[in-house]
C-alpha cells in the first residue's frame, strides 16, 4: 500500500455518523484526503495486516462487539489472526471506527478528532 507521504487516507463507513465526522476532519487537516468507503470497497486481508501492524492492534480489537450482526455470528467463535482478517475483510460493517492513515502512522479513530492526532 504506497501513498503519497502528505495524502491523508481515511477507511470509513460513510453511513456512521463517526465516519462522517472524521471525513470532515481529516479534510479540515489537508485537501489530499484519500477516502476508502468500507462499506463498498472490500480490503483485501494483506491491506488489513498492513493497517493492524501500523496501528499495533489485533484483528479482533478493530471489531465492534456489540453490533448484533456480531453477537449472532462471530461471538463465542476461537479463530486464529489468518481467521479474524477474513472476518474482517468480509464484514466491514463490523469496523469499531474509522481509520486514519498518513505518512507512515495509521490511528483508529473512536471519536471524530482521534484524525487531528496525524497533524
Amino acid at each position: 500500500m504506497r501513498f503519497h507521504p502528505n495524502e491523508l487516507v481515511i477507511f470509513y463507513d460513510p453511513t456512521s455518523e463517526t465516519g462522517k465526522k472524521a471525513r470532515a476532519m481529516a479534510y479540515s487537516l489537508t485537501k489530499h484526503v484519500n477516502e476508502v468507503q468500507t462499506n463498498k470497497n472490500r480490503l483485501s486481508t494483506t491491506i488489513w495486516k498492513e493497517l493492524l501492524g501500523k496501528l499495533q492492534l489485533r484483528p479482533k480489537d478493530l471489531l465492534n462487539r456489540a453490533h448484533p450482526e456480531y453477537q449472532s455470528k462471530i461471538a463465542g467463535n476461537a479463530f486464529d489472526d489468518e481467521g479474524w482478517l477474513n472476518v474482517l475483510s468480509q464484514n466491514p460493517n463490523l469496523l469499531k471506527a474509522p481509520i486514519a492513515l498518513k505518512n507512515k502512522r495509521a490511528i483508529l479513530c473512536t471519536r471524530p478528532n482521534d484524525v487531528l492526532k496525524l497533524a
